[in-house]
């Protein structure tokens, strides 16, 4: 599934369909909440600092488990310092700087690939849960 992010409402869709596919996929309530609240940072940092892009959800393959996979690509202007955005309390916004290290947070593994002047590919999962 991919949404189009551009706008704030963008954002809201974006958390209704994580939450959708992790209900469908057997997340218990808090795991739930916590995949769309991390989706909405994600989401929240492309109409904040690269304008527009998508988030694609899908089920794969991760390290021989099945995990809901959740990609944030934007064609933004790119982080200068990966490391850097990673630790809590950056920003460059003027935010609180937890976005990227909050989604870090509540997922279970979060990549980001960045390029300056290219974009940003944000990856992150979250384990389904066993039986599912």
């Amino acid at each position: 599934m991919v949404i189009a992010v551009c706008t704030l409402d963008d954002i809201v869709t974006a958390r209704q369909a994580g939450h959708g596919l992790a209900s469908d996929l057997g997340f218990s309530l808090t795991d739930v909440t916590m995949i769309a609240t991390a989706i909405s940072e994600v989401a929240r940092n492309i109409t904040s600092y690269a304008g527009d892009g998508e988030i694609r959800l899908y089920t794969g393959d991760r390290h021989g488990r099945k995990a809901l996979v959740v990609e944030a690509e934007d064609h933004g202007p790119g982080i200068a310092d990966v490391a850097l955005a990673l630790e809590d309390g950056y920003s460059t916004g003027g935010g609180l700087g937890l976005g990227l290290p909050g989604a870090r947070r509540l997922m279970d593994h979060l990549e980001v690939s960045s390029r300056l002047g290219r974009g940003t590919l944000v990856t992150m999962w979250k384990w389904v849960p066993t039986g599912a």
